[in-house]
């Protein structure tokens, strides 16, 4: 009627109304498309997919994802835009239902994924998909916990979301591939909240759609954020958009039939379309992303480097000469034409967005870890030397990289002596393997930061470990409290 009646009055482009074939595919009414509905079917097998039937490995990489998303919190909790937000949704409280960690208070599930989503992101500590470059496993540990906290979950319920959640993340990445530039990891790994959440909230399997489906018309985010503080506050924007999305669903909330896979749904628009759609349920429990793509970062910062990173710091004890000695610091890899980031970075985001800030602390110093995201070594006089000689190598060596991060490193010494590593899949990333030990140590070098005492720090770590056996996944949380 109003339609009608709008035509009458000669009003033309009324809000941009769906045409016709795009309203069939409203969840009030049936499709008209024969197409299958991929994002119901993604839901289904998410849903139907007990705990049993993970694979071991999948659930210790998501124990590790806790481990290591807290240890990336503490340093960012000290971080001003971490501070700020947290600041704000304490200011705004609401209904206490889930935990701040190293704070303590008590907010709504939305606000409190978006805090500790926040503190997370703002250190660049955390994790990384080797394939589709984004952060699920921040995402999962946020929202996961604060919805965990709500509903009372166990240690297995927990567990087995954020392994269900990396998969729908991982796939609906993976069917982005080909598609529009420039947008932000997190449009992804809102996804993979949304999907904990709805299996923690034990949704139906259209109300799982409904989820994905609203997470799709809501997150975004533009990929030239990532070196400023707009890096963490899309990070917790998908904390709390897939806890939201979930949320609303449950309550009944309904949008478009398939808004993942059908014509002008997610895929289409920012993916790469029917070249890529079938990505989202192609065989499905056969493989598993969070095996076979996750990667726990090592060292602080941009997850892509990690790789040349690891290949300097071979080079450079291979080599073992002083940093006066060396003459070139040339840096090859998979579509490397050009060295990234600042050549004289003076605070964090900086930093950690600069390959030759990266390639030449490894060299000074034949080593790069966590205090290498420090005042005293951005300004470290043998470093700023050594930046200004990183540069793309003009004649790389014949290297097939299997993975977007690979790269080589070849040190130049002032007597042309020449030491070259490369480094494919780096340390702590999924095909190459992820060791406790690796884990353990990040989580001990970092946790500190958060200002608990030692003890706390050591059972949280002891109930990370066993958090299959854990009956309330309030035992952890309490622990993260002051």
């Amino acid at each position: 009627m109003l339609r009608g009646a709008l035509a009458t009055a000669g009003v033309v482009g009324f809000g941009g109304l769906v045409p016709s074939d795009a309203e069939a595919q409203r969840g009030t009414g049936p499709s008209t498309d024969a197409r299958p509905d991929r994002t119901l079917a993604l839901a289904r097998f998410l849903n139907h997919t007990a705990y049993s039937a993970l694979p071991p490995k999948a659930i210790e990489h998501a124990k590790m994802i806790l481990a290591s998303t807290f240890a990336s919190a503490a340093v960012g909790s000290a971080i001003e835009s971490a501070r700020i937000l947290r600041q704000l949704a304490k200011e705004q409280g609401g209904k206490p239902e889930a935990t701040i960690w190293f704070d303590g208070a008590k907010l709504p599930v939305s606000e409190a994924a978006r805090v500790n989503a926040a503190l997370s992101d703002a250190a660049a500590s955390d994790d990384s998909d080797i394939r589709n470059t984004a952060h699920e496993g921040t995402t999962l540990a946020a929202a996961g916990l604060a919805i965990g906290e709500r509903t009372g979950a166990t240690g297995q319920d927990l567990l087995g979301a954020m392994v269900l959640g990396y998969e729908a993340a991982g796939r609906i990445g993976e069917a982005r591939t080909g598609g529009r530039g420039g947008l932000h990891a997190s449009q992804v790994v809102a996804f993979a909240g949304a999907t904990a959440a709805a299996k923690l909230l034990k949704l139906t399997d259209e109300q799982l759609a409904n989820a994905l489906g609203l997470v799709a018309t809501t997150i975004g985010g533009i990929g030239t954020g990532t070196n400023s503080w707009a890096r963490e506050y899309m990070g917790a924007n998908a904390a709390a958009s897939g806890v939201q999305a979930a949320l609303a669903a449950g309550r009944g909330y309904t949008v478009n039939e398939d808004m993942l896979g059908t014509r002008g749904g997610f895929v289409d628009v920012f993916g790469g379309g029917a070249k890529t759609v079938d990505r989202l349920t192609a065989d499905l429990g056969k493989e598993w992303n969070i095996v076979d793509f996750l990667a726990i970062k090592l060292w602080p910062g941009a997850h892509p480097f990690s790789g040349t990173v690891e290949a300097a710091m071979n080079a450079a004890r291979e080599a073992n000469v002083a940093p006066d000695v060396v003459a070139k610091i040339l840096v090859a890899g998979q579509n490397r034409t050009s060295i990234q980031g600042s050549r004289r970075p003076t605070n964090l985001a900086d930093a950690i967005h600069s390959l030759s800030y990266y390639v030449a602390s490894a060299v000074a110093d034949k080593d790069f870890t966590w205090a290498h995201a420090s005042d005293a070594k951005f300004s470290d006089p043998r470093i700023t030397r050594l930046m200004d000689l990183v540069e793309v190598d003009p004649a790389p060596p014949p290297v097939k990289y299997m993975w977007s991060w690979g790269g080589t490193v070849t040190i130049v010494t002032t007597s042309g002596a020449r030491y070259t590593s490369t480094v494919d899949a780096p340390r702590g990333s999924g095909p190459r393997g992820i060791a406790w030990s690796d884990v353990d140590a990040k989580y001990r070098a970092l946790m500190p930061e958060s200002k608990l005492p030692a003890k706390r720090v050591d059972d949280i770590l002891d109930r990370i470990h066993g958090f299959e056996r854990v009956k309330n996944v309030s035992e952890l949380t309490r622990l993260l409290a002051p």
